[in-house]
């Protein structure tokens, strides 16, 4: 399907695994592109839009607005505003479900729970972005630890009937737990099941002070585990949306945002 190339803007989400762009032209939505951030920031927010842009058939010159978000924004350099990551994902949970009062949004870095308003706008939020416990960064040392694909971590936590008690989601002594239930002998899915549930433990308790009401939009690269998914509904008692394309929401909303203020500034003229 061609892509219009009037008025094309972009949002850009540079996170600390990361990088996304998504670009809106007219009406039409999308190309995107997913790259991870690596050592240079600037560098991968120059290669993700220019990704991104040659999936839509467009020149750097033909973007007309660009909003960056998320922890490298301040680092896109072609970027005309910055926004942060919360406004973003609260403008593209609720582009992609619209009664969306809840976002839980786990990346390899830092999760966050944001409260939208009826009208779609934040109402609070609350972030964990200094510790790895409850991020995919946990679960990537976990994955390793047991020797098993990262991908295969949520499928395999379904099976597990009895999941086992993880103490701890701090993931230097949840390290050691994990060698120490393989050495009692623990079932691989018992182990997983039990540090799903202890994720999404976390999830739950950081997010009380927000609440969680319907409808809960999952976001964020780890909401492709179907585990995770499982896990959180069954710890806050709702069910839980995932968005076909959950690693770029933020990115999207950054574009949307981008197409608002473009609108504006045509207005203002």
């Amino acid at each position: 399907m061609g892509c219009s190339k009037s008025r094309a803007v972009a949002g850009v989400d540079i996170g600390a695994a990361t990088a996304k762009a998504v670009i809106l032209s007219g009406n039409q939505f999308f190309p995107f592109s997913i790259i991870p951030t690596g050592f240079s920031v600037a560098n991968s927010a120059e290669s993700v839009i220019e990704e991104a842009l040659e999936k839509a058939g467009l020149l750097s010159g033909e973007l007309e607005y660009v909003v960056s978000t998320a922890s490298g924004r301040r680092a896109v350099s072609f970027s005309n505003k910055v926004l942060t990551e919360i406004i973003c994902h609260a403008a593209g949970a609720s582009s992609v479900v619209a009664q969306a009062r809840t976002i839980i949004d786990i990346g390899g870095q830092d999760s966050k729970v944001i409260g939208l308003d009826n009208n779609g706008n934040v109402s609070n939020f609350v972030m964990n972005d200094k510790c790895a416990a409850g991020t995919g960064r946990f679960l990537e040392v976990m994955a390793r630890v047991l020797e098993i694909e990262i991908g295969e971590m949520g499928t395999l936590s379904l099976l597990g009937e009895e999941p086992c008690q993880i103490g701890s989601t701090c993931t230097v002594f949840a390290e050691s737990e994990m060698v120490s239930l393989r050495a009692e002998g623990k079932r691989g899915e018992n182990i997983l099941a039990g540090i799903h549930k202890a994720m999404a433990h976390r999830i739950a308790i950081m997010g009380k002070s927000v609440g969680f009401r319907k409808e809960v939009v999952f976001t964020g690269g780890v909401a492709r585990n179907v585990g995770m998914k499982k896990a959180l509904e069954d710890e806050i008692g709702l069910e839980i949306l995932v968005p076909q394309e959950p690693q770029i929401v933020g990115a999207l909303g950054a574009a949307l945002l981008a197409k608002a203020e473009l609108a504006k500034l045509g207005k203002d003229r």
